[in-house]
């Protein structure tokens, strides 16, 4: 069974805005679309959400999946409401920060229905949702969004760009398990790899599941494609001090702040970092498949 829900969110443009200025945020609804399961409530549920270029068959393969493995699941639009269709070439319409509060902003409605388990909610996402379930861990933003407490059972991103260096090292301790591909020239591993050397030694528990050979969307069945005009991620990380201020080294020893529209549009303009990749991988495909729905089976205690 489905339905389409309405849930109350806003439109922040950086986490610079959820860390020191939410209350000027924005405010409206967001669209979302609930899958219930066959058994008796309350049920586990997989907050779901999409990446730069919205929802895709391979998407719906996995929602299908853990559908049938008894898990509700939560697709949440992050453009309806926005009215965008898309963000592959302009990152700044719909941001992760406005997606990170769609998300946030799901996980209480979810606590507020009594067919939902609270303590028993994960989040995942594919590309920019990815990032969003990747930084939805990080504690300063979910105490931001949620003072109350609540937070996600488990993490789920799939190939997230991983760029973002808080100075404030405080992580939730629910399970964080990301799957990326090795050859992905649009949200690269290495950011992965660095963010877990700096995280794990903290006791975070995180893993990557590593997919050799495969590009960014290598759970879709997608033949290889080339994006002349989506903006990519390339040697740059963006830090964000205890302040909540967010800047980044555009050029060897030139760093700019990166808070507002304009900031960040001037230091794209420098960067010029575009073009990429996607491509399926059957192997990686089936690979996912299985690995996600384990993880979230027995990160939510599903039997």
């Amino acid at each position: 069974m489905s339905e389409q829900v309405k849930i109350e969110s806003a439109s922040p443009f950086e986490l610079h805005h959820i860390l020191t200025k939410m209350e000027s945020a924005p405010q409206h609804p967001i669209i979302g679309r609930l899958h219930i399961p066959d058994g008796e409530p309350p049920f586990a549920c997989v907050v779901a959400l999409h990446g730069s270029k919205g929802w895709g068959d391979h998407h719906d393969d996995h929602v299908q999946i853990w559908l049938e493995a008894g898990m509700a699941v939560l697709q949440l639009d992050c453009f309806e409401s926005r009215q965008v269709q898309s963000v592959v070439a302009d990152q700044m319409r719909v941001t992760h920060a406005m997606m990170t509060v769609d998300a946030f902003s799901a996980l209480k409605w979810l606590a507020a229905d009594p067919r939902f388990d609270e303590s028993r909610v994960a989040v995942t996402g594919w590309s920019l949702g990815g990032t969003v379930s990747l930084y939805a861990a990080w504690e300063p933003l979910a105490e931001a969004l949620l003072p109350s407490g609540l937070r996600f059972a488990a993490h789920l991103p799939f190939y997230p760009a991983a760029h973002i260096r808080p100075e404030v090292q405080r992580w939730s301790s629910a399970p964080i398990r990301i799957m990326h591909g090795t050859i992905d020239d649009w949200t690269p591993i290495k950011f992965v790899h660095d963010f877990m050397d700096i995280v794990r030694p903290l006791g975070v528990d995180i893993e990557v599941e590593v997919i050799e050979g495969a590009h960014h969307s290598f759970d879709s069945e997608k033949p290889l494609e080339w994006l002349p005009d989506a903006i990519i991620l390339d040697y740059r990380t963006v830090e964000i001090d205890a302040a909540g201020n967010m800047s980044a080294e555009v050029e060897p020893g030139v760093r700019l702040p990166m808070n507002e529209p304009e900031e960040r549009f001037k230091a794209f303009m420098i960067a010029q970092n575009i073009g990429c990749h996607i491509k399926g991988h059957p192997e990686g495909r089936a690979h996912a498949h299985v690995f996600a729905k384990e993880f979230l089976l027995s990160s939510l205690a599903v039997n």
